[in-house]
Order: structure tokens, then sequence, then C-alpha cells
């Protein structure tokens, strides 16, 4: 009774290259990476840039920062009274520019403008228009 032996060789990562351990030079023909075809759950689409929903985020997010550069919008530097006035105030944050949009008026603007964004896009494609 003969038994049949099967080598099989794992790879074993070691940096950046891969280094295939194993006994017998044939079984390397027999041990290739496996190609899936299609796209299954994870597919990835190559058409996002220029696609309405990165416009929509793009417009959103720039219009956001706008609003906050230009005054428009609550900063650290102006803050909002009970009436939603815009009134000035030193907030004691540095910045080098000259209407005083310091990095963390830049963060708040840009996350408000990205949850908008979101909101838009989610509500777009709930109602089947995106």
């Amino acid at each position: 009774m003969a038994a049949a032996t099967v080598t099989t060789s794992l790879p074993q990562f070691n940096g950046l290259k891969s280094k295939v351990s194993c006994a017998n030079v044939q079984s390397l023909a027999a041990v290739q990476p496996m190609r899936r075809k299609g796209q299954g759950a994870l597919g990835a689409r190559c058409d996002f840039i220029g696609s309405p929903t990165n416009l929509i985020m793009v417009t959103t997010t720039s219009l956001m920062l706008f609003a906050g550069r230009f005054g428009l919008a609550p900063s650290a530097n102006r803050k909002a009274t009970a009436g939603l006035k815009l009134e000035t105030r030193n907030s004691g944050l540095q910045t080098g520019d000259p209407a005083g949009f310091t990095l963390a008026d830049t963060l708040a603007c840009g996350s408000v403008g990205h949850i908008i964004g979101v909101g838009v896009v989610l509500g777009l494609k709930s109602i089947g228009s995106l």
C-alpha cells in the first residue's frame, strides 16, 4: 500500500517580497494565486473622477469653505449671536490669513461641507435621481 504525499508550498512574507519555500520544484506550477473573474461584492469602479457624486462633494465642500473664509458662516474669529448675526471677537488663534481664517476653521468648514454633501448624495440616491 503506497501512501500518496502531497507537497504544498505556502508563501512566507518577509518584508516586501515573498519567498516560496517548497521541496519540489514541480509543485510551483501547481500553486498559482487564484484569479477571480467578475466583480463580486467588492468590485471597484474606476469612473469616480467627474462622476455626479464627486461633483456634489467638491461643490458642497468648496461652498462651505468659501462661506467660512468670506464671513458668511461662523468661524473661530466670528461667533454667531442669538439672532444669528456674526460678530468679530479675538479667539487668540494666530493665522497668516488676512481674514483670520484658521486651521480649525478650515477643518470645521470642510467637515460640514462633507456632511452636507453626503446628505445630498444619499438623498438623491434614495429618490433614484443619482
